[in-house]
């Protein structure tokens, strides 16, 4: 019933905002791929071809700087980096979170990926997974795809709470 309460709402949204900012996923009902790190949960869209604004909601079992989600990005099918947002801070006390991105260098009908990445245990395996045209959903990916990317620029400086 929540699926199609949220698809209705969903294609009313697309269709009829006045803003024409995409909701191109709404909270994610993946646990059953939801590991004990972090995930991308929601992500809206607007802008245009290779400028667009992503507001990417995350949940995360921030405790501090010992523990938080420290960067969310968007990564092309064959691992290549698109877009990182660093995360300057942990967001204990607000969960789920939401950061945007802006002025992303990508296509409408590029299929792509976005993930989140915790300061202690790496990349999650809970992703969401498609293209700005046809809407995102949940998937699973190997926490060890494009891993070598945890060391490309641009990268955290530390945390400030």
């Amino acid at each position: 019933m929540k699926s199609l309460v949220f698809t209705i709402l969903s294609f009313w949204f697309l269709c009829c905002s006045a803003d024409k900012e995409k909701v191109l996923v709404e909270e994610s009902d993946s646990a059953s791929i939801f590991n004990s790190n972090a995930q991308v949960t929601q992500v809206s869209i607007s802008g245009e071809p290779n400028a667009y604004t992503f507001n990417t909601t995350i949940s995360s079992p921030d405790t501090g700087c010992d523990q938080y989600a420290d960067w969310w990005e968007i990564i092309d099918l064959e691992g290549k980096l698109i877009y990182r947002r660093v995360l300057a801070h942990s967001h204990v006390d607000e969960q789920p979170f939401t950061r945007s991105g802006s002025n992303i260098p990508l296509e409408s009908t590029r299929e792509v990926y976005i993930r989140v990445h915790m300061n202690t245990t790496s990349y999650s395996n809970a992703v969401l997974k498609g293209a700005i045209d046809t809407g995102f959903s949940s998937s699973e990916l190997d926490i060890e795809f494009a891993k070598e990317l945890e060391n490309v620029e641009p990268l955290p400086n530390g945390c400030a709470f």
